[in-house]
């Protein structure tokens, strides 16, 4: 099939499910394009970690590596984090011609303009949500709700387009009032031909940055910003804990503005070991986790997650609905949210957890990955509603 994916914002260094999703799909023999904004007036909050520097040079890099291939559109700028592209985004995808058409975020100005352009179109459309009930902040997110409830929702059940959900929460469903029968759950997962535990790259990555193999070593990847809780990682850091074992923690990551230049500030009083690292590429993330023992989250949820669980590692995150359901199976813990001294606690309890337990925790990672969050069957899931949606339409996919 050729497969066309919309994205309001890709990074080609990213780990997102964008980036992911269309690798697998290209290896199973699909033609797959990744049609997206262009960097020039995107918001600095989404460059900012990546950076947009040398952007034709990492496009070529991802388009090599994986097949898929991009292709960046003019937009208008950003509003509240979603692209107003230019109509130069129809005409490539009329050119295009594709036998079905991903659009990622249903409650992006893209899947709205697409929604209202239906009949102009005789080819499948697939959306997806990557929206948490306990994400929705937006001060105007009762109006659009509103709106989106009484003109969106149904056009969506009348055409019985499916807006695949990529959490198991019931949003769509609560406010836009989509059925969740028409909302399948196909959850993020971890790209496994990366992630995987070595023992020979975890001695390597420790020799090299002068970390004894008794040592506990923590890791955080992610922003160091208020959202993912820098604060508090970097305060949960600054005393020592009690224990015999040597603590190092690993942060993985760039810091802005005041905000970061507290956090590393703490971070230099910490009395364990800090080793600071900038933002990495996603495909070069895996010997972190692979020298670490424990991987922590702070604040909020993150697609790390289930990287660091392919690796063997427990993980600490706060908790939230998703991260309980995340970790009930002896995979790691949920600690109070906000809760230095709980957090601190839940990490102490691993950093002096019995070898063999550990070691049974780190199996029980590992299998819940596979069993359940493994791309190359997720993959499998994404092109069984996809190819339904063509079978559906019965192979006549022209643009009128």
């Amino acid at each position: 099939m050729n497969i066309i994916h919309i994205e309001d914002f890709f990074h080609p260094d990213a780990g997102y499910q964008i980036n992911i999703l269309p690798k697998y799909m290209v290896q199973q023999g699909h033609e797959v394009t990744i049609i997206t904004s262009n960097m020039d007036n995107a918001p600095n909050d989404l460059t900012g970690f990546f950076g947009k520097e040398d952007i034709d040079k990492r496009d070529k890099d991802y388009q090599k590596k994986t097949g898929v291939n991009i292709i960046r559109v003019k937009n208008r700028g950003f509003i509240s984090g979603r692209a107003v592209f230019t109509k130069d985004l129809f005409e490539v995808v009329k050119n295009i011609n594709p036998d079905i058409l991903y659009i990622h975020g249903n409650d992006t100005l893209t899947a709205m303009r697409y929604l209202l352009k239906l009949k102009n179109y005789n080819y499948p459309i697939v959306m997806d949500s990557h929206m948490l009930a306990m994400a929705s902040k937006n001060k105007f997110n009762k109006v659009f709700r509103f709106i989106y409830r009484n003109v969106f929702t149904p056009i969506i059940i009348n055409k019985k387009i499916p807006v695949i959900r990529t959490q198991d929460d019931p949003y769509v469903e609560k406010f836009l009032n989509i059925p969740l029968g028409q909302s399948p759950w196909i959850s993020v997962g971890s790209d496994t031909l990366l992630f995987y535990p070595d023992k020979d790259i975890r001695s390597e990555f420790r020799k090299n940055n002068n970390i004894s193999d008794d040592d506990f070593v923590v890791v955080y990847t992610g922003k160091l910003d208020e959202a993912k809780g820098g604060m508090l990682l970097a305060n949960a850091f600054e005393k020592k804990f009690d224990t015999n074992k040597n603590v190092v923690l690993i942060v993985v990551g760039n810091s802005n503005g005041e905000y970061g230049e507290k956090v590393e500030e703490m971070f230099l009083k910490s009395e364990s070991r800090v080793i600071r690292f900038p933002t990495q590429k996603y495909t070069e993330l895996a010997r972190f986790y692979q020298a670490s023992d424990l991987s922590v989250f702070p604040k909020q949820c993150s697609l790390s997650f289930y990287d660091a669980q392919a690796c063997g590692l427990p993980v600490v995150s706060e908790n939230n609905n998703i991260n309980i359901q995340r970790l009930s199976n002896n995979n790691g813990r949920t600690f109070v949210a906000g809760d230095v001294e709980d957090f601190r606690m839940k990490v102490l309890n691993y950093i002096n957890t019995p070898e063999d337990e550990y070691k049974q925790i780190r199996k029980n990672a590992i299998e819940y990955v596979k069993t359940n969050y493994n791309y190359s069957d997720i993959a499998n899931e994404y092109i069984g509603i996809i190819q339904k949606e063509v079978e559906r339409f019965g192979g006549n996919h022209s643009i009128k």
